[in-house]
């Protein structure tokens, strides 16, 4: 990739972020100077009325990164409009709170919800323009695939769409990829590291790096594991440090607290919807709740709470297995509509409030078939560090049926930069996936899990 066009793809995206982040700004400006500005009980002297803006930019800002709203570069506009749709919402929630307290009474919200509507129209008008051009100055990138112990990264290429950023032009194996790097690499732009152990990957990133060769590398465990490392220096050299996950005492006690509060919370609100759907469960006969063993922290057992979504006969046969999706017949009607909002999640909340859950951490698996996982890749008890939780890095970024090891690959992302700034990302990012039903996926048909034999770990 040639300096020149990674620079004026640089200066792109960033110059319509700068536009996307005034625009919107500009419109709440209006709203504020037009309607709430004069109605305080205290008006503010001209800094006090940028101050509120500018909170209103922080705001969007912020969201914006967790959403990836200003992401140009994906292959779906509907994905940044939903982004920047929710960036807007919570954004707007928060100030109108703000507003609340410097009004010192209830203010009418019909201003803040025309300038939400307004703030939208402008989203759809910029994500429009911007990603038409966006793809017609960058056309797809000459790419590489370079694989070793899995294939078929092509095909998730093509099958996300990504192929309007990257146009593959070759898979190597990795040994004929080495053969001859200057052949390999003429004239690529972008190189693919697909399951690759460190030495021979370490070849292939160093003559990219010299040539101006953009390199996507997929991470084995060891990688993700390396990158938690903490940095410091010993006998004169610098030093990467390494331990099981130890969160301090301080994190441990906020973390508590928020589950406390937020799960404490969650069921005095939600406990109309919870009643409804526990009567209408039991209307088509059986137990509303499901109870499952699953394993949390250092692989201790606990019971998770469930809304019942299958018949009462669904392992009849004793067999432990997943969903195969829409097309399950185990799936009951009312399942099928719980499971699709993730209602079926819900009590779960009860486990949070009691200590056997946290709110972010990796899923909790069952005992049967994380021994099926094991026997593969023993890695994948290293997920058992820190508590099970009820959404992750795997639930945001993955599917219903990723397969083991990719999720292993995430949830050790996640202990490995543990932390309460962490958590509320993931919080609110848990958010976007909600409505997304590729998020619920099930596995094929006569699968019992979602391993891929094509897994390996280090």
């Amino acid at each position: 990739m040639t300096e020149n066009k990674r620079l004026i793809h640089k200066l792109f995206t960033e110059f319509c972020s700068i536009i996307n982040v005034l625009l919107e700004t500009a419109v709440f400006g209006a709203c504020w100077y037009l309607y709430y500005r004069s109605r305080l009980s205290d008006p503010f002297f001209r800094k006090g009325d940028w101050v509120v803006i500018f909170i209103f930019l922080v705001l969007y800002v912020g969201f914006c990164h967790i959403y990836s709203g200003l992401k140009i570069n994906v292959p779906q506009k509907s994905e940044i409009v939903y982004s920047q749709f929710l960036s807007i919402l919570f954004s707007n929630v928060i100030i109108y709170l703000i507003i609340l307290l410097l009004m010192k009474r209830l203010p009418p919200a019909w201003p803040l919800l025309l300038s939400v509507v307004a703030e939208i129209i402008v989203s759809l008008l910029w994500t429009i323009t911007v990603h038409k051009l966006y793809f017609a100055i960058t056309p797809p990138y000459r790419s590489v695939v370079v694989w070793d112990t899995r294939e078929g990264l092509d095909t998730l290429v093509e099958s996300y769409g990504l192929n309007i950023r990257f146009n593959i032009v070759r898979r190597l194996g990795v040994e004929d990829c080495l053969a001859d790097l200057d052949r390999s690499l003429e004239d690529i732009e972008v190189v693919f590291l697909w399951g690759i152990h460190s030495h021979e990957r370490n070849q292939i990133i160093k003559y990219c790096i010299a040539n101006g060769i953009r390199a996507y590398v997929i991470p084995r465990v060891g990688d993700v594991i390396m990158s938690g490392a903490k940095s410091m220096h010993m006998f004169h050299l610098p030093v990467l440090f390494l331990e099981r996950c130890s969160p301090s005492p301080m994190y441990l006690f906020f973390k508590r607290l928020v589950d406390i509060v937020v799960s404490g919370l969650a069921l005095i609100i939600l406990s109309p919807t919870l009643l409804v759907v526990a009567l209408l469960i039991r209307r088509d006969g059986g137990p509303a709740f499901y109870r499952q063993t699953r394993l949390t922290k250092d692989g201790k057992t606990f019971e998770v709470l469930k809304f019942r979504s299958m018949r009462t006969d669904a392992e009849k046969d004793g067999v432990a297995r997943l969903s195969t999706g829409e097309n399950d017949d185990r799936i009951t009607p009312i399942g099928r509509f719980i499971r699709s909002c993730r209602i079926d999640e819900l009590p779960q909340l009860i486990n949070i409030f009691k200590g056997e859950m946290t709110i972010v951490g990796p899923r909790p698996e069952r005992p049967e078939i994380a021994k099926q996982y094991e026997e593969e890749m023993p890695e994948f008890s290293l997920r058992l560090q820190v508590k099970a939780g009820l959404t992750g890095l795997a639930q945001v970024y993955g599917k219903y049926n990723t397969t083991p090891y990719d999720k292993l690959l995430m949830d050790l992302e996640y202990i490995s930069r543990i932390g309460i700034v962490e958590d509320i990302r993931i919080m609110f990012a848990t958010v976007k996936i909600l409505f997304m039903p590729e998020s619920t996926e099930g596995i094929s048909a006569g699968q019992v899990t979602a391993m891929d034999h094509g897994d390996s770990a280090d």
